[in-house]
């Protein structure tokens, strides 16, 4: 499926091309490649990220400034995200009201345990942040409302993948095996770890193996109003919060965290 060769969050294998509108797909992915810490974005750098041809690129950025979604600078001749991308963002948060009830309990953690506590979804084949709170002290990496992870070595995506159907872990991981050729046989050997774990103790580990600075854990919750899975992870600096408080301490709150948040009692 040629058309979608440039779209490398989705799996081509599985999308029905008699009902994939591949030009309202690429529109989307131009959106997309304005990350967290993007300013301006020139045709050249926007071609350069969706793999897109300039005149396409052209194109759609031309259609998503005249509907709101690009603002374009005539000074320097590039473009940023405009209000109807954040409209679009703040109305699926309105209507998560599980983010409304996790930021206390996220917050009360966070501070408790000198670290970062965030909430997020699957993407895709990533994870997305819907909301992070640090603490003053917590020396993380600064991601945001947006920023995206790897499904395969951060805590939250392996926490995804292990609540996950073995029919539906299966396919997922046939695709992002295709997406990260180099190192699958380490990536989804620490995929299987976890799988393993969540199995044994309700919860999935990266102990600096998202990132060689940072531990990490998290947990699913349940999303009743929306009917899907989120993840909700705490991590704090290698350095300063060592593996065993993450699987004697913090894990177990995470735990009970997200039997609030889904419900259980």
């Amino acid at each position: 499926m040629k058309a979608l060769a440039r779209l490398p969050q989705i799996d081509a294998a599985a999308v029905d091309e008699r009902k994939f509108v591949t030009a309202l797909a690429r529109g989307l992915d131009v959106l997309r490649c304005f990350g967290a810490d993007d300013g301006l974005l020139g045709n050249r750098e926007i071609a350069d990220r969706t793999g897109l041809p300039k005149a396409t690129i052209s194109r759609l950025v031309y259609t998503l400034t005249e509907l709101g979604y690009l603002r374009y600078d005539a000074d320097v001749g590039k473009y940023a995200l405009d209000a109807g991308v954040l409209a679009l963002g703040y109305a699926f948060l309105g209507g998560a009201d599980i983010l409304t009830l996790a930021r206390p309990h996220m917050r009360a953690l966070a501070r408790e345990m000198q670290s970062a506590v965030s909430l997020g979804c699957r993407e895709g084949l990533e994870m997305v942040y819907l909301e992070t709170i640090r603490s003053e002290a917590a020396l993380t990496l600064g991601l945001t409302a947006g920023s995206r992870l790897s499904m395969l070595t951060s805590s939250m995506g392996r926490t995804c993948l292990a609540v996950m159907s073995p029919g539906e872990r299966s396919a997922t991981l046939a695709a992002l095996r295709k997406a990260h050729p180099d190192n699958w046989e380490q990536l989804s050997a620490g995929v299987e770890r976890a799988v393993e774990t969540f199995q044994r103790d309700g919860c999935c580990y990266s102990f600096r193996e998202w990132h060689e600075g940072v531990n990490a854990v998290a947990v699913p919750v349940r999303d009743t109003r929306q009917q899907r899975w989120l993840a909700i992870s705490c991590s704090g600096p290698a350095s300063s919060i060592p593996e065993e408080k993450f699987r004697l301490e913090i894990g177990p709150r995470l735990k009970a965290m997200a039997a609030r948040l889904s419900g259980h009692r």
